[in-house]
């Protein structure tokens, strides 16, 4: 893939950028192992003190990121605004709390024959970053506010359709004070991530992205020895249940299935309903999604912009085919529209059977697979037959079937009565082949750290 602005609402091609060549990521490597040196000494009161001007930097140019994301890939401009919002939230939250979750954890001296004992955080060094393009802005400061907090020092390589949001992110930290070797953005094509991941003086990395480039990865990094947090790709189960508040399981499974075009990897993907309820949730979630306004992300009424590439899209129209050339029901959509870009219809599939490829893989765009259970047992069964385990829904007011969904279903997350979504206050990650180790809160700052035990005589 070039690295290239291409709008998905146009496909066309706005601006082409050169990958660095040999010398500038020599550059670039030299630069962070140099600055890790002196930076890992500073304190919380002054990488606190740059993050909090990072974050008010990104909230005062809020509408310039904003457009610039939507152009890039395509999310709905009311979208951008609340990624870039999150960023600025989850930022302050590393400001704030960094100190305290980095903070030297006393043990029992005398039980170990010590005058004092304890364990210490301390970082590991540059991390190479391998992100995404479906959130160009959240992704990569989730990883970045912790891993800077920490005093690590970031290598960003992202995705090759948003370079002038990468661009953007490599010059956020300097302006906002820090060392200019803390934070960089290497474009580069995906050929030359192994060179960099081999490099004796990046010390670990973190990818988020689809299950073939975190084996490759892990994989890499495994042969070096070095440290991996993978975030994969999901599918989502969204179990509703007699109990349920209907019309907001509903409201929330469109909100859902469609945020961010479809292309999320913890977007509710299938939809899992139980016999009693599913002819009465499906009438309403058809009919909603058949209501959704597909068209210009930059237009404030627009629901649904493009998928962000056109090999994207025609991914999803395969999946669908598939599925439907084996005998599922499109209860709406199941078609490109005719416009110009890289749009697919918001689309409802039911009767989708484990010979159907939509069955065991992820569909990465606005297209939803129905099924109908008869019981609790039969839901978390089929919620858990995939390979994936990222996020998992689950709707039901009764108590025994909460604690039944939250102790059975293999996810990195369940949401009870809500949608699965990331917080700075919770760990975010997967199980089974979405990947492992976790981002965010106190548990994700710590992954990129050297957990030092300490013993004083």
């Amino acid at each position: 893939m070039p690295i290239a602005t291409i709008n998905p609402a146009t496909g066309e091609t706005l601006k082409t950028f050169e990958p660095l060549g040999d010398e500038e990521v020599e550059e670039r490597l030299a630069l962070a192992a140099t600055e890790f040196a002196t930076y890992r000494t500073t304190g919380f009161k002054q990488r606190s003190e740059w993050m909090r001007a990072a974050a008010d930097l990104l909230s005062s140019e809020q509408e310039d990121v904003a457009r610039l994301m939507t152009t890039e890939m395509g999310k709905t401009l009311a979208a951008a605004r609340a990624e870039v919002a999150k960023c600025v939230k989850g930022m302050r939250y590393y400001a704030e709390h960094a100190e305290e979750f980095l903070a030297d954890e006393p043990a029992d001296a005398p039980a170990v024959g010590a005058r004092r004992a304890y364990s210490r955080y301390q970082p590991l060094g540059p991390v190479l970053a391998v992100m995404p393009w479906n959130f160009p802005l959240w992704q990569a400061i989730r990883f970045a506010a912790p891993a800077l907090m920490a005093g690590n020092v970031g290598l960003l390589k992202h995705a090759s359709n948003v370079p002038q949001t990468a661009l953007y992110l490599g010059e956020l930290f300097a302006r906002a004070g820090f060392p200019r070797g803390c934070f960089q953005t290497l474009l580069i094509g995906s050929d030359q991530v192994e060179r960099v991941l081999r490099d004796r003086r990046v010390a670990a990395a973190t990818l988020t992205g689809s299950e073939p480039a975190g084996r490759s990865v892990a994989s890499v990094a495994g042969g070096e020895i070095k440290k991996t947090v993978l975030e994969l790709g999901g599918s989502d189960p969204y179990v509703v249940m007699p109990s349920a508040d209907l019309d907001a399981a509903v409201s929330t499974a469109i909100t859902s299935r469609v945020q961010n075009n479809g292309q999320s990897c913890i977007a509710a993907k299938r939809f899992v309903v139980h016999a009693d309820v599913h002819d009465a949730f499906a009438e309403r979630f058809v009919a909603r999604m058949e209501a959704l306004r597909v068209g210009d992300p930059m237009e404030e009424a627009t629901d649904v912009g493009p998928l962000a590439t056109e090999q994207g899209r025609d991914d999803v129209e395969m999946l669908v085919a598939d599925a439907v050339g084996r005998g599922a029901r499109v209860l709406c959509g199941g078609y490109i529209p005719d416009r110009p870009g890289w749009f697919y219809q918001p689309t409802v599939v039911a009767g989708v059977t484990p010979e159907m490829r939509m069955f065991s893989e992820e569909v990465f765009g606005p297209v939803a697979a129905l099924y109908r259970v008869a019981d609790v047992d039969e839901a978390i069964e089929l919620a858990n037959v995939t390979d994936f385990g990222l996020g998992a829904n689950a709707w039901t007011t009764d108590p025994a079937e909460q604690e039944r969904f939250v102790t059975d279903l293999a996810a990195g997350a369940v949401f009870v009565n809500g949608m699965v979504t990331s917080y700075p206050e919770l760990p975010f990650g997967g199980v089974k082949n979405s990947g492992y180790g976790r981002e965010l809160s106190a548990h994700g700052i710590r992954e990129f750290c050297n957990l030092k035990a300490v013993w004083i005589g």
